[in-house]
C-alpha cells in the first residue's frame, strides 16, 4: 500500500515546507548568491583571456610563416605565393594561422628593408572583444615579421 507522501507533488510540497522551516540553512545560499557573480566573472575572464592569448599566438605564427614564405620560396609548400604577390601572401597567412583569420587582417609589404637587407614585411592586426560579464574589454592584437631575402 502506498503512503500519502509517495506522490511526487506531495513530496515536493513537503520538501518546501521543510526548507521553509529550517532556520540554519539560509546563510550558505545567500553567501553563494553574493559571491557567484564575481566568481563567474573571474572564471569567464580567465577563459576569454586564454582565448585572446591563443589568438595572439596564431597571429604571431601566421605572420612569421608568411614573411618567410614570401622571402624564401623553398620554405613554402607547392602552390603557395611568390614574393611579389602581396594578396596571395596575405591569404597564405590567413590559412596558416589556424584561427580562421580573414586575409584582410594581414598587410604585406614586399621588397622592404629588414635588418639592413631587402626582404618582405607581414603585419597582422586583429581586434577581439572579450565577452566577460560586467567588464566590456576589447583588445587589439598585432604582430609583425620581416624576413630578409
Amino acid at each position: 500500500m502506498r503512503s500519502r507522501h509517495s506522490k511526487p507533488a506531495m513530496r515536493g510540497v513537503g520538501l518546501w515546507r521543510a526548507l521553509w522551516r529550517n532556520q540554519h540553512g539560509g546563510s550558505p545560499a545567500i553567501e553563494m548568491g553574493l559571491v557567484a557573480p564575481a566568481l563567474f566573472t573571474m572564471l569567464l575572464g580567465i577563459a576569454w583571456f586564454g582565448y585572446a592569448f591563443w589568438l595572439q599566438n596564431a597571429l604571431d605564427y601566421a605572420v612569421t610563416n608568411a614573411a618567410r614564405c614570401a622571402s624564401v620560396d623553398s620554405a613554402c609548400q607547392s602552390g603557395t605565393p611568390a614574393a611579389a604577390d602581396a594578396n596571395a601572401t596575405a591569404s597564405y597567412a590567413a590559412a596558416a594561422s589556424g584561427a580562421g583569420f580573414d586575409s584582410s587582417v594581414f598587410t604585406v609589404t614586399p621588397n622592404t628593408t629588414c635588418g639592413g637587407k631587402s626582404g618582405n614585411l607581414v603585419v597582422g592586426n586583429f581586434a577581439v572583444a572579450l565577452a566577460i560579464p560586467f567588464v566590456p574589454i576589447s583588445l587589439n592584437l598585432s604582430s609583425q615579421a620581416c624576413y630578409p631575402k
